[in-house]
């Protein structure tokens, strides 16, 4: 195919969490488009959406990243696969997707389809009356049908080139004839009240994919009189340190902007206006989606109504400019894109008095005291409610598929096909699933592998085998050696968690805890066999039953996608910001990347940090480059990663979740594993192996997620 999906999530780090929101957005946005109102995610972005040929999501009954991490050599085919690895965020999410016991309430769905009922399908003749099919007439136009005349511009009192009330205004200078493929760019300001008038405080642009271009804040040249907080979201603190003014922010637009620019906003006459400037190509939403009798929707209406999204919100002090240039914009593409019939179906008129309806009905709910007017509450139109994810796909014709062991849809919105195993689910997908748009496949160890002692015990390894591939032991020492230079040397590796003599010994040992994984093993690779205090001394691990498939595991670790072009540097000195790292490390070629891990209680930054490059060549490069590099008098020490964002912090939080520190003794009493154990080896690999088979039967350009949802 020409044009082949792609997903794009450059999350490295501290962001490689995602919540339920941003988990639900990308599954909306796949299953429902731009042709159903569902916008793109806010944290990634999927490419040729409409060529999707379905989307899958497998559900890891019951297991969390922990079954991940204990089993991760068991994994093989699901870690290799699998390029995007996200922690999601402590939710309900998967019981919320099939809808059992409470619906799952969607950030983006459109009003529109809170309804099949026929009252809510506005007839073709009704149609003719609406005041936009009036305007702009049934069929679909471009862009350049949608921007205001010059006569709508004096009309609605936009700065006008020539006129006497513009005088000192400042022209874009976009003179350019504009077609409809002229750009688009959302603009809004905030404003407040000084003696002068209404002056900008705030400006926000951004482009057609709703990338922020500017937002900054002005300060204004008279003194305010008010800030108007409340609606602007300004305080006098936020402007103390300004220096921008007005005429800078008018030369950076002008700069900014293409010569056939087209600016979108809500209203956006009176953004223009306090910004002194004259701009020839404007759609302005507040009229756009026309009302009778010369009255406006809300932006913070239209959003929620066309859009399915939540702006303005009371939680928030003032309003977002940025959101809300971003809104305009969308709204406009949205009218563009569907035509004047396809707005006019929504019945904005309609939905916006059901809206007032329900606050009203909500407000005596509030007020009525109990065991009154049942009747009228009875005759109260019951309030909007979106709809859950299920629901979504039915109204669009699409019946979700599920298998699982047991009946998860309580809603009777999927075709729900329960069986008694693994290997019969893995059946029944071969042959469904390429008859659905959307699967939903639930595999589960079985509820003797889910108790939660073994989950405990399970914890209780995996936190004892990371603590072990982050303990190093090196020696031997002098009697009377120089603590502080073993300090030193080792901590060029990177981040010490803990540091103790061994005494135990005939010659003192040390033992070192790191806190990443890149460090302990830079420590055995770089320092063993070196002088360290006056003494040639030995870098080892513990030597445990669990350690012994140490090696292969840090090779794998080494070899895993998400570690694909990132590598690791340690050695820094913590006075060095962010900002200067980025100017250090801007020679280096095709990096994309920079992550400072910080310390996730006190907010310090470590004496490490992780490099992520577009190319795996350039990252190999930039690995024989730096080893040996001197920063600010310091010697750089770097090697490939080992561990990806999320796993550093969730090591990090094993580390700290136990009160006491794991003691680590030299040689410990060599354990078989377990017979429970042994068996859930062999069905996590045979696991991996039906995700493997399913995964290889789907058609090209289907989006498949992978969940592990945990046990609460």
């Amino acid at each position: 195919q020409k044009k082949s999906c792609r997903l794009s999530a450059a999350l490295l780090g501290e962001d490689s969490e995602i919540s339920q929101e941003q988990l639900y957005e990308l599954l909306e946005y796949a299953a429902l488009g731009k042709c159903h109102h569902a916008a793109q995610p806010s944290w990634c972005r999927i490419y040729h959406q409409s060529h999707l040929a379905g989307v899958v999501v497998v559900v890891l009954h019951e297991m969390s990243q922990l079954h991940f991490y204990r089993f991760y050599l068991q994994f093989k085919h699901l870690r290799k696969v699998f390029r995007h690895r996200f922690t999601l965020a402590p939710s309900n999410f998967p019981v919320s997707l099939y809808g059992e016991g409470t619906n799952l309430k969607p950030q983006n769905t459109p009003q529109g389809l809170t309804s099949t009922s026929s009252e809510s399908i506005t007839k073709s003749s009704d149609l003719q009356c609406d005041p936009i099919i009036q305007r702009y007439g049934e069929k679909k136009q471009g862009l350049t049908s949608y921007t205001l005349t010059l006569e709508e511009q004096k009309k609605n009192d936009y700065p006008i080139e020539g006129s006497s009330e513009c005088k000192g205004y400042i022209s874009t200078e976009c003179d350019q004839q504009r077609t409809d493929s002229s750009p688009l760019f959302g603009l809004d300001c905030e404003m407040c009240l000084t003696a002068k008038g209404n002056e900008v405080t705030r400006v926000s642009l951004v482009d057609a994919r709703g990338q922020c271009l500017l937002n900054e804040l002005v300060k204004p040249e008279s003194t305010v009189v008010n800030y108007r907080t409340r609606f602007s979201g300004i305080t006098k603190k936020m402007l103390l340190p300004v220096k921008t003014r007005l005429s800078d922010i008018q030369t950076r637009l002008k700069k900014m902007l293409p010569h056939d620019a087209v600016l979108v906003g809500h209203s956006l006459n009176s953004d223009l206006q306090a910004l002194e400037m004259i701009h020839p190509s404007v759609i302005d939403t507040s009229l756009l989606f026309a009302r009778s009798e010369g009255r406006r929707f809300k932006l913070k209406f239209l959003a929620k109504a066309v859009l399915g999204k939540e702006i303005q919100c009371e939680q928030k002090l003032g309003h977002d400019p940025t959101e809300d240039a971003r809104a305009a914009l969308e709204l406009a593409q949205f009218f563009i894109e569907q035509g004047p019939t396809k707005v006019a179906e929504l019945n904005l008129e309609m939905l916006l008095t059901a809206e007032k309806l329900a606050e009203v009905s909500q407000n005596k709910a509030v007020l009525q005291p109990q065991g009154c007017g049942f009747q009228e509450q009875l005759n109260e139109p019951p309030p909007l409610s979106k709809p859950c994810f299920l629901d979504c796909l039915q109204m669009t014709g699409q019946k979700p598929l599920l298998l699982a062991r047991q009946g998860l849809d309580s809603s009777g919105l999927c075709q729900s096909n329960l069986s008694t195993s693994n290997k019969q689910i893995l059946q029944r997908a071969l042959e469904d699933v390429p008859l659905s748009k959307f699967s939903i496949i639930q595999f589960s160890l079985g509820p003797e592998y889910l108790a939660s002692h073994l989950h405990a015990g399970l914890y209780e390894k995996v936190r004892s085998k990371l603590t072990d591939m982050l303990t190093i032991y090196a020696g031997p020492f002098e009697e009377n050696f120089c603590m502080k230079s073993v300090k030193k040397e080792f901590g060029r590796c990177g981040p010490i968690q803990s540091l103790t003599v061994v005494t135990e010994t005939f010659q003192p040992y040390v033992c070192i805890q790191y806190e990443v994984l890149e460090a302990a093993q830079l420590a055995v690779e770089s320092l063993n066999g070196a002088e360290v205090a006056g003494s040639c001394i030995k870098v080892q691990r513990p030597v445990t039953a669990a350690m012994l498939d140490c090696n292969v595991l840090i090779k794998e670790l080494e070899l895993d996608v998400e570690n694909e072009g990132v590598i690791y540097v340690a050695g820094l000195k913590k006075s060095l910001t962010e900002t200067d790292l980025q100017e250090e490390f801007s020679q280096l070629k095709d990096l994309e990347t920079l992550f400072l891990p910080k310390d996730l209680q006190s907010g310090k930054h470590r004496n490490c940090c992780f490099l992520k490059f577009q190319k795996i060549q350039s990252a190999v490069d930039a690995l024989e480059a730096i080893n040996g590099w001197t920063m600010k008098g310091s010697e750089l020490r770097s090697r490939n990663a080992l561990a990806p964002g999320h796993l550093w912090r969730w090591i990090w939080q094993m580390n700290h979740s136990n009160g006491k520190q794991g003691k680590h003794i030299f040689y410990e009493k060599m354990e078989q594993l377990s017979d429970s154990e042994q068996d859930l080896r062999k069905k996590v690999k045979k696991l991996d192996h039906h995700i493997k088979k399913l995964y290889r039967s789907l058609q090209n350009n289907t989006l498949c997620v992978v969940l592990f949802p945990g046990v609460n």
